[in-house]
């Protein structure tokens, strides 16, 4: 068996045990007390949290618990983080309505299929990510687009539960902004029952954590107001709830889809995929820079992509790891994936017994739960932050923002606006790095003559080019320098520091080579400074190393300086190269 095989075979290995780095701890009476106690507190907000997130969805509740079974246990043993809690979330959900919502499904079973074949998406694309090793594609996604992104998903999040929680029926429009006029409209025909339910779910999910943040306050809320239905009758007074929830576990389906719907599912299942994993990732690492645990993103990518997989096997729809509940679970204790095992576990209880105990549930209970936990997710000051850093960064995420806003439910417009506007400003800052003539400053080294006010040689040249030598900017480097030289008339040596360029292209490569023609048919010397290794081995490729000469690389720009005058003598100055000399 061969050395590359075998490697294989061992990191195929690793990747699908990741939880023989913990299994063995658990014998510890003390950490599995801590963690079923972690797993507990988790289950008290996930069961309900996930039922209003399924139908943040469009989903039937009982999607959401399906998504929080196998998924949370799956996650746990595949993924590298010990803490974070997987299942349905806000962001994940909204994108999943938004891709199914513009599909024109309107019957309920159709819409639990595609959902399901989302998820399978989602997963089978993470899984490949993870086990090519590639999950350095996510960081396409940068800060400014997630953080623009997440604070219009959230408003529109919000927003969209305006209705559940008024009671209006309210028409769809083509756009997000068409939806909440038509609602605004329709506040005449509010419903008071149903709005006096919602402010009390709120008042006690606000009240509740104020007075004891250690308590589910979404558990409480849930508990009170299902009661208070149920006593009242208050889906007979014209409320909506939950209603009959099918008991027992989910099973093994293959959802099928018409092949005309593929494209748009395959588009969304890689945004979601990308989008669920930044999210996941960011807090697994959070939580990782606490207890100096090992992460690795691609094995993250493995574990999520697992668990979406058997989420859309088993009923479910994509789901991701939780900001809110991975902080429950590391909050209360939790120590190793066990904790979710347990999560997972008292899911499956809840759906071979406790489902009845939930048809009571308001709708406008679920969506209070929805609207308070994404409020958290509305963060302008990130935004400002990146501004400040740098304003290309703060442009990226205010166009997200805005894009994503107008164009909802086409949430994908956002991202990819962003996506786009990233790479193009990058490009931008890249095309025109700084280029500059060097001479000796007083405290010895070479510095930029224009800025230190310091006399160059009519004759020698030092140019230094601070960035890569790529397409996009090769242009730039041949006009300064074709331009800088023509400014001295008596220039006889040109000297290229090359210390900042890590990387060159065959575009940079090939506007040296004509740089180098230009110089020797006007009978001038050229050399190369500090050249970096990759650069150096990309010269000799290509064959441009042997056409320099190989007595024309220096390691020191001195060196070359020193060089080209044994060769020229009196012909060239170098002495403000070897000396300070300021200019009147």
């Amino acid at each position: 068996m061969g050395t590359a095989t075998t490697s294989f075979i061992s990191d195929l290995k690793e990747r699908f045990t990741p939880y023989t780095e913990w299994i063995g701890d658990i014998k510890n009476p003390d950490l599995i007390k801590a963690d079923v106690m972690a797993g507990l507190t988790v289950a008290l907000v996930l069961i309900p949290q996930s039922m209003a997130y399924a139908d943040l969805a469009g989903l039937p509740a009982y999607a959401g618990l399906y998504a929080s079974f196998l998924p949370a246990i799956i996650a746990a043993l595949f993924g590298s983080s010990r803490q974070l809690a997987t299942g349905p979330v806000a962001v994940v959900s909204l994108m999943t309505a938004s891709t199914l919502g513009s599909l024109g499904i309107t019957d309920t079973a159709t819409f639990v299929a595609y959902a399901g074949m989302l998820a399978l998406m989602v997963g089978l694309f993470q899984l490949s990510l993870g086990l090519l090793r590639l999950g350095v594609l996510v960081d396409f996604l940068s800060h400014p687009v997630v953080v623009g992104f997440t604070n219009a998903a959230a408003i529109i999040i919000a927003s969209s539960q305006v209705s559940k929680l008024f009671g209006i029926p309210t028409e769809k429009g083509d756009h997000h902004y068409e939806t909440m006029w038509n609602l605004i409209t329709s506040l005449a025909e509010t419903h008071l029952t149903t709005l006096l339910m919602a402010a009390f779910a709120l008042f006690l999910l606000i009240y509740v954590k104020k007075i004891n943040p250690q308590l589910p306050n979404v558990l409480v809320a849930v508990v009170i107001t299902t009661l208070l239905s149920w006593f009242l009758g208050y889906g007979n007074m014209g409320g909506a709830i939950v209603g009959e929830i099918p008991e027992g576990l989910p099973s093994l389906t293959v959802p099928s889809i018409d092949f005309v719907h593929f494209k748009d599912l395959a588009v969304a299942a890689v945004i979601i995929a990308l989008l669920g994993f930044v999210e996941a990732i960011s807090v697994a690492k959070a939580i990782a820079a606490e207890t100096k645990q090992r992460l690795s993103a691609n094995q993250e990518l493995v574990g999520q992509g697992l668990a979406n997989l058997s989420s859309g096997a088993f009923g479910g729809y994509p789901i991701s790891g939780s900001f809110s509940r991975s902080a429950v679970n590391f909050t209360a204790g939790g120590r190793t994936g066990y904790s979710s095992i347990v999560t997972g576990l008292l899911v499956a209880i809840t759906l071979l017994f406790l489902t009845p105990l939930l048809y009571h549930l308001p709708q406008a209970t679920l969506a209070a739960v929805i609207v308070m936990a994404v409020v958290n997710l509305i963060k302008f000051e990130p935004i400002k932050h990146a501004w400040k850093v740098e304003p290309h960064d703060g442009i990226v995420a205010v166009v997200v923002f805005v894009v994503t806003l107008f164009f909802a439910p086409h949430l994908e417009m956002g991202i990819m606006a962003g996506v786009l506007l990233s790479l193009g400003l990058f490009l931008y800052r890249t095309m025109s790095p700084k280029f500059v003539e060097v001479a000796r400053h007083e405290d010895g080294t070479l510095r930029n003559a224009e800025l230190f006010n310091l006399k160059t040689s009519d004759t020698v040249s030092i140019y230094r080019f601070d960035g890569d030598l790529y397409f996009a900017n090769s242009g730039y480097l041949e006009g300064k320098m074709l331009n800088s030289i023509a400014a001295k008339p008596k220039s006889k040596v040109i000297i290229l520091d090359l210390e900042s360029v890590d990387q060159i292209d065959a575009t940079g490569e090939e506007t040296l080579a004509r740089i180098l023609d230009r110089l020797v048919s006007a009978d001038m010397k050229f050399y190369v400074a500090r050249g970096r290794k990759p650069v150096l081995d990309a010269f000799k490729r290509s064959g441009l190393y042997d056409k320099i000469g190989e007595k024309h690389f220096f390691r020191e720009r001195t060196n070359a300086a020193k060089y080209a005058k044994k060769a020229l003598g009196d012909a060239i100055d170098i002495e403000p190269i070897l000396k300070p000399i300021h200019t009147a």
